[in-house]
């Protein structure tokens, strides 16, 4: 059951905030409410008078729009193409042609209303996630909704983002709009939410104000206490393991995005990378891990040469990666967990060989992983794509983790993860750095890097500008990730 008997009241100009473990029903409750799912019992009140929603189409109807964790966007598509989808305007009546002219123009003044700058004309697979959150936002604001739904909207941005966003809804709020505000991330929640209801096992666990300190607000989200702060001890360092030199990388667009880099990442050691996202971090994980040509430049690992090496010689040369994308890159959602969970070792013993696999192998295995790493989950025998987008993120962390590792890259490795899993997923990065793992953590997310990592290396425009320690002054840090350095005199 994914919702059980939940209560919840959304007031007219409120941000009101839904807290919950992954998996715990959010986004189960939020498509009932926009007519992806229905009920089996309970009803839903719009304006005090009952609605049944057989379809987002009737839920649009009614005033409510909806941004989903995962964007519902066509790539190939452009921005006002995928603005107008299902709700067109057409020229010579409704059998006639798309009136091209009018919905660039409804785009245009949408995106300049509501503070949300987006190009009409730009196909949806060139921009960045950002961008395409902003193309969802006025996608929905374009049909002229009052309550709008935000499922997870952060868990892809950077910090400066996720501000222009706060500053979004506050500016729909003070024009009379609601918002129902989904996300695992305290801060946000304290900074922007008028109400918080948390959401636990699928039943409604409490009501809390936003002066509610965050470490309540996490007991009532996982059902225990949870700490906010890594354990950490001082790293022993040991010999170099990743080497990256002078290592040159273009984008999908033929720029040069990572600029003659130089990294050393030793055993025993965490080396995170701080920057604000695009600044090269992507394209240079994605050369060391073979999915990008290196125009120059070399990968070691252990003194082994990597950089013409396919990525599975690579994961089988005892490297672990999560990558940044997880629905792109880390799992196929039409597998089940199980199948999931043996990637990159389908083809080894005891899960088969070249020629056939080993399903009890299999299964064993990932009975024993979902449980280690507390994957919510009906069964192993599910199909990922069901599963909460946290939960997705487990199935890849457990994977990684679950072999014998020299080196473990993580990217962005708690975007769109529950308190209570960051807390185990930092627990494991840990485990793994004081076992004599090297470690590789890049994210967006400054108190991250800050938190785990021993060394920073600060990146910008393609660039390594320094590396510093992790008591460095996050002003300091700051001006390093806005390309400022200091003038050594």
């Amino acid at each position: 059951m994914a919702n059980d008997h939940i209560d919840i009241t959304v007031e007219p100009g409120e941000v009101h905030a839904l807290l919950g473990e992954n998996g715990a029903g959010k986004s189960t409750l939020m498509n009932q409410l926009y007519g992806l799912l229905q009920p089996d019992e309970g009803e839903i009140l719009v304006d005090g008078e009952p609605r049944v929603f057989r379809s987002p189409r009737d839920a649009i109807a009614a005033g409510i729009g909806m941004v989903h964790q995962h964007f519902m966007l066509v790539p190939v598509f452009t921005v006002a193409e995928n603005i107008a989808l299902g709700a067109e305007e057409t020229k010579g009546g409704p059998l006639g042609w798309l009136d091209r002219r009018r919905n660039r123009r409804d785009v245009l003044e949408t995106s300049q209303r509501y503070g949300l700058p987006v190009d009409p004309d730009a196909l949806v697979e060139d921009l960045p996630v950002g961008a395409q959150q902003r193309v969802e936002i006025v996608k929905a604001l374009t049909r002229d909704v009052d309550l709008l739904i935000l499922d997870e909207p952060t868990a892809v941005l950077t910090p400066q983002e996720t501000e222009e966003l706060l500053a979004v809804m506050r500016g729909l709020t003070e024009s009379g709009k609601s918002i129902v505000f989904i996300t695992h991330k305290l801060k946000e929640v304290k900074a922007i939410a008028d109400r918080i209801t948390v959401i636990r096992r699928g039943k409604t666990v409490g009501t809390a104000s936003p002066d509610t300190p965050e470490d309540e607000l996490a007991a009532l989200m996982v059902g225990r206490a949870v700490s906010l702060e890594i354990d950490k001890t001082d790293a022993e360092a040991g010999r170099d393991v990743l080497t990256v030199s002078g290592l040159v990388v273009e984008d999908d667009r033929g720029v040069r995005a990572v600029d003659g880099v130089d990294l050393v990442v030793r055993a025993g050691e965490v080396l995170g990378i701080a920057g604000v996202q695009g600044n090269g971090q992507t394209e240079l994980v994605e050369a060391i891990m073979g999915l990008r040509e290196a125009l120059a430049g070399s990968v070691t690992l252990d003194h082994e040469d990597l950089t013409s090496m396919r990525t599975k010689q690579i994961l089988r040369s005892g490297v672990g990666y999560v990558p940044e994308d997880r629905s792109l890159d880390g799992v196929v959602k039409e597998f089940t967990v199980a199948e999931n969970l043996v990637l990159d070792q389908y083809d080894r013993p005891p899960y088969g060989n070249a020629f056939s696999l080993n399903p009890a192998a299999i299964a064993t295995a990932a009975d024993e992983r979902v449980e280690q790493f507390d994957i919510r989950t009906s069964s192993a025998e599910a199909t990922v794509g069901t599963l909460s987008g946290g939960n997705q993120q487990k199935v890849v962390v457990a994977r990684e983790m679950s072999r014998p590792l020299r080196l473990f890259i993580a990217a962005q490795p708690t975007r769109g993860v529950d308190v209570g899993s960051i807390e185990f997923i930092h627990g494991r990065i840990m485990h793994e750095r004081d076992i004599g793992t090297a470690v590789l953590v890049i994210s967006s997310e400054l108190d991250e890097v800050v938190g785990l990592a021993d060394r920073i290396a600060v990146m910008y425009s393609g660039k390594i500008l320094a590396i510093v320690p992790p008591d460095t002054p996050r002003e300091e840090l700051g001006l390093l990730m806005a390309g400022i350095t200091r003038d050594p005199s």
